[in-house]
């Protein structure tokens, strides 16, 4: 009797191991019906929870809080790692004309060539760490991050090679010998700046992603405090000139990639979105190069056209001075854009979150609020450009000829700044929704269909001069403002918050890989 139930046990281990399977398939299945029905079932629940809510004011300026403690933070930190690039510019003009000159054009093609590609792919981001963030996937941020870091600084080795043709890139455009030789070795002593600058980004982006702003604003100010004197010491000092400033560059990143990292691993704040290093990793990679790419299309389309825009500057009569006023209003240009760039961080972040989170109509919301306050602050920026025209250009120069010009330009000056901060704002909605697809298409026709075709017939054709010029850059962005405001009024935020949840759930590789061993355990149990 026992000889003929011998066979059982191994019956019994295969049939549960079957049906182990099955249940886990099934499972799966269930799951993933379960997402969609919650996301069917939410929506109209959402509508006329965030309907009530939006009705009292008092709510609403909880959401426009929740926007300035992000916005006013990053503020700080944008201009802070601006002036880590910038400052020691302020230093050269205290050497040689040589000095300033080569460090300049080699900044400028560096940060077309090389920062720009970074800043933009580290932007994917924004929208990967903060929908997982919203949707409560936490171990997410950190494998994403990881697989940020290890590909952004994959193509930072191509990009080095770019910096270290700077040299017969501008030889070949007829550029001074000179400038050119020494433009070229300032470029290559740029390239170990290249890859710290991209994990400081990824930092960012992973730290913004979950609110936590005041440990950038510190690490920033402390970056840049330790920063200028180390350049003062480099090139007043120790007679290193233009390489003092480049190693200074690359200390100060370094540095304030150390201050952020021992923050992250030490500071409970981040306890779940640290996971260890695994092959999860190498499996995101493809995700972030699919939304990477176009991130990236959509920051350098723009930046290039800036510089283009400055290029032609050289070529109109009296390029001294037409060059001097445009890098004025390019100089005011930029560092307003900080704030704008702030609000549409905030916009970013907190849409992103709403929309990981499935909640179409706070991300709705969260949309409106952004949009009042960044209307009201470039409104009084511009009135400030305005009143204060007649007396801008002094405090970039002495001679009445550059006053007065810049003087004129004021009023294209203060036009520029409404649009350039409105499509800012928008830009990172884009970002925090996934659109960075459609914001490239957007910045192509917008800037290389409409700007530079435009700047072209009114410096060869027209001889408008400087306002020409300034008038074909506000044209661009005029159009792209129109873009992203319809793509934005158009937008079916249910359908959005849809596929937010979809994109992380998806490929929730580690919760997968952690059923199956339970699963396999559970067989060598029976």
């Amino acid at each position: 009797m026992i000889s003929q139930f011998s066979h059982l046990p191994n019956i019994y281990i295969h049939i549960s191991f079957s049906s182990i399977c099955q249940i886990n398939q099934k499972v799966r299945f269930c799951l993933f019906l379960h997402q969609e029905m919650e996301m069917e079932t939410l929506v109209p629940k959402q509508k006329c929870e965030t309907k009530s809510v939006f009705r009292r004011w008092g709510a609403f300026g909880k959401e426009m809080n929740r926007v300035n403690s992000i916005a006013l933070p990053m503020i700080v930190v944008t201009v802070s790692q601006y002036l880590m690039r910038a400052s020691p510019m302020f230093m050269f003009g205290h050497l040689n004309e040589l000095s300033l000159s080569s460090a300049s054009i080699a900044t400028s093609i560096c940060n077309v060539t090389g920062y720009s590609v970074v800043f933009g792919m580290a932007s994917a981001l924004e929208t990967l760490c903060g929908q997982a963030y919203g949707a409560g996937h936490y171990k997410r941020l950190g494998t994403f991050s990881y697989g940020a870091i290890l590909s952004i600084s994959i193509v930072c080795l191509p990009l080095s090679l770019v910096f270290i043709c700077t040299e017969k890139l501008l030889l070949w455009t007829g550029q001074d010998p000179l400038i050119s030789a020494e433009a070229g070795k300032f470029a290559v002593q740029l390239i170990p700046t290249l890859f710290p600058y991209a994990i400081l980004q990824c930092l960012v982006r992973y730290l913004q992603s979950q609110s936590l702003i005041l440990p950038m604003v510190w690490s920033s100010l402390a970056s840049l405090c330790f920063q200028i004197p180390l350049c003062w010491a480099f090139i007043f000092k120790l007679n290193l000139g233009n390489a003092g400033a480049a190693l200074s560059i690359g200390i100060s990143y370094w540095f304030n990639v150390v201050l952020l990292v021992l923050y992250v691993k030490y500071s409970p704040a981040c306890s779940r979105t640290r996971p260890p290093f695994s092959k999860d990793v190498l499996i995101t990679v493809r995700e972030f190069f699919r939304l990477a790419i176009p991130s990236a299309a959509m920051v350098c389309l723009e930046w290039w056209s800036f510089e283009l825009i400055l290029l032609l500057s050289g070529v109109l009569p009296n390029p001294q001075l037409e060059t001097s006023v445009l890098s004025i209003c390019f100089t005011i240009s930029y560092l307003h854009y900080h704030i704008p760039y702030s609000f549409g961080a905030a916009a970013s972040t907190l849409i992103s979150n709403e929309l990981g989170a499935g909640k179409p109509e706070a991300a709705r919301v969260t949309l409106y609020a952004v949009l009042i306050l960044s209307i009201t602050e470039f409104l009084l920026a511009s009135i400030a450009i305005l009143i204060c025209g007649p007396i801008l250009g002094y405090a970039f120069s002495e001679e009445k000829e550059v006053v007065d010009y810049v003087k004129e330009m004021a009023p294209f000056l203060g036009l520029s700044i409404i649009m350039d901060s409105l499509q800012a704002v928008l830009s990172g909605v884009a970002r925090g929704s996934g659109w960075q697809r459609i914001g490239a298409y957007v910045n192509l026709g917008a800037y290389y269909l409409v700007c530079n075709p435009v700047a072209l017939v009114v410096v060869f054709v027209l001889h408008l001069k400087g306002k020409g010029l300034w008038s074909a850059l506000l044209m661009g962005a005029t159009v792209q403002c129109v873009a992203l405001s319809i793509v934005t009024g158009l937008t079916n935020w249910e359908k959005q918050a849809k596929e937010a949840r979809q994109r992380i759930f998806s490929g929730d590789f580690s919760a997968q890989n952690e059923s199956v061993c339970n699963h396999e355990k559970l067989v060598e149990t029976c």
